[in-house]
């Protein structure tokens, strides 16, 4: 990116604008580019202080400056052999103001054919139609392992890390800004009395905050193992086989890296679980893209720029995988969003495309979804996601081991049950409704304090009517919908289908 930048100076673009959070590094960056030939002096203006020279104290400010129109008149007032890099922070609350951006307008049509140049820095975008034509926009990178390495090495000092100790402090801070990293080294360093491979966990568990406190990532930790998922043991062979998808030796061996998966089907049957565990299996972070937290109302703009950062971390953090629950619900809205919110679904929609599409990081998206009807079309074509696949209501076996998997976590001895029995009476009942009539067989023992038993699940199956009797049409749509489109999550099934291919 600091190259791009300085290629757009020196080639005289008259209007940047660089999206970033952290303005220390990036003043760092833009100062180093105006030392190139020929030197341009760098001016730094804020609605506090107004126009500064960039190295002088704040109170050195230029008369009259502090309006964000005074600014801009007063670098357009530069001399034109005086080369200059005037970088305006946080002017986006005043760039919608018609004097502000006719300003910017005349900045533009003054500085052409000259070395002066107007940066805008801030970490939201939000771009006037005005100028939409005369903007250059650029994403400031989070830092790579090489900037938290000297971040890293000025905590350390003098002490010395084996390197293995040292690639793994540093891979755990990937993501973090240059200054969350250095708070994060100083709390490990504070916890511990030094840094060494052991405060990886400090690293992480920090960083797990810091991208919390974001609100539209959040770090997932599953206890759980794949094995505690009954069944679908297509979809697990298919996830095992992938386990080392992100590695070098996959890489040299040629293959691409896997890009993402949909998992649809009826509500309850264990597809959140088996997108949750597969991070064990990788052994790779999982984080949770929440769509409803993506859309913010307050600013025009500020929804896209929310998804462009979830995103931007999720990449910086890679590989990890990157969880998307419900996806019908997240894009349901997004082909008549005109008339309900401006447009914002559709550009967001959009955008999460474009993404999905072009993305050459290593994070592998898996995504959720119930109703296939609701899902726009774009989704299901092929080359969007690695594979579809359907996970149906479990068979007779399936739930035998649903039921094994259950009792197992509740009792040490569940001899006593006649699972083929009660895998026999549920028929119909998904992984969820399962849990749920054994767990209220057991609150119907507990209330009379004794033991729970065969009669107490099968008295709570009886009871309760699974979502396959209450919505069976939707429920056949999805199965008609899959047959032909999707490949069948559970073994029985796709051994079925290829024999009959």
């Amino acid at each position: 990116m600091r190259e791009e930048l300085s290629i757009l100076i020196q080639a005289q673009y008259p209007l940047i604008y660089l999206v970033t959070s952290e303005e220390e590094r990036a003043e760092q960056a833009i100062a180093a580019i105006a030392h190139g030939k020929p030197q341009r002096r760098v001016f730094v203006w804020t609605v506090t202080h107004g126009v500064v020279e960039y190295g002088q104290p704040r109170n050195v400010t230029q008369h009259n400056t502090v309006s964000p129109q005074a600014a801009i008149e007063w670098a357009i007032r530069q001399p034109v052999k005086d080369a200059g890099i005037f970088v305006f922070k946080d002017l986006h609350p005043f760039i919608d103001s018609p004097e502000v951006t006719r300003w910017l307008r005349d900045a533009i049509a003054s500085f052409k054919g000259t070395q002066k140049t107007i940066i805008l820095m801030s970490p939201v975008q939000q771009i006037p139609i005005e100028l939409e034509k005369e903007v250059i926009v650029l994403d400031f990178p989070l830092p790579d392992i090489a900037a938290l390495n000297q971040v890293l090495s000025q905590h350390l000092g003098s002490r010395r890390l084996s390197t293995e100790a040292r690639e793994k402090l540093l891979k755990a801070a990937l993501g973090l800004t240059k200054d969350e990293a250095e708070k994060v080294y100083r709390k490990a360093q504070v916890t511990a009395g030094r840094l060494t491979e052991s405060e990886v966990e400090i690293v992480l568990s920090e960083k797990k905050q810091l991208i919390r406190r974001n609100g539209i990532l959040e770090f997932i930790e599953e206890d759980e193992t794949i094995n505690s998922v009954g069944g679908l043991e297509e979809l697990k062979r298919w996830l095992k086989q992938r386990s080392n998808a992100f590695t070098e030796r996959a890489r040299e061996y040629g293959l691409p890296q896997p890009k993402g998966m949909l998992i649809l089907g009826v509500p309850g049957c264990g597809k959140s679980l088996i997108a949750k565990t597969t991070s064990r299996l990788w052994g790779l972070p999982l984080l949770r893209l929440d769509m409803g937290r993506v859309y913010d109302g307050s600013m025009v703009g500020r929804s896209e720029a929310n998804l462009r950062n979830a995103l931007k971390t999720a990449e910086s953090i890679s590989p990890t995988i990157l969880f998307i629950d419900e996806l019908d619900k997240a894009f349901a809205g997004s082909t008549g969003s005109a008339d309900s919110d401006g447009g914002t679904s559709s550009r967001i929609f959009g955008s999460f495309l474009t993404w999905l599409q072009e993305k050459t990081s290593p994070v592998f998206v898996m995504a959720t979804a119930n109703r296939v009807e609701r899902l726009p079309g774009e989704f299901l074509r092929k080359g969007r996601f690695d594979e579809i696949f359907f996970v149906d209501l479990p068979t007779e076996e399936e739930r035998q081991e649903i039921f094994k998997i259950h009792l197992a976590k509740r009792r040490r001895e569940i001899a006593r049950f006649d699972i083929e029995q009660l895998a026999k009476i549920c028929d119909g009942f998904s992984g969820a409704e399962i849990e749920q009539a054994l767990v209220a067989a057991m609150y119907e023992a507990f209330a009379q304090d004794r033991e729970f038993t065969q009669l107490d699940i099968i008295a709570a199956i009886k009871a309760t009517l699974p979502l396959s009797r209450t919505m069976s049409e939707q429920v056949t749509a999805l199965r008609d919908w899959a047959r032909q489109r999707a490949r069948p999550a559970a073994s029985s099934v796709a051994e079925y289908q290829r024999l009959e291919f």
